[in-house]
């Protein structure tokens, strides 16, 4: 994903700043304020909060 487009995004509810996360498996934007995880699918961020991933406050540390 380019780096420019990464640092224009911010989170669609708080309008705060997201951090990608990349693992073998996925890539995901986390907004660690509304602790949720928006899906990076073919490049593109899906940017919909019906979309995101509820992260768990015990687990998000890790």
């Amino acid at each position: 994903m380019d780096t420019r487009l990464l640092e224009m995004l911010v989170c669609p509810l708080c309008k705060g700043p997201l951090e990608h996360v990349r693992t073998e498996t996925s890539r995901e934007l986390i907004c660690h304020a509304d602790r949720l995880a928006f899906p990076v699918r073919d490049g593109i961020p899906v940017m919909l909060a019906n979309e995101a991933r509820t992260i768990d406050p015990e687990t998000e540390g890790r």
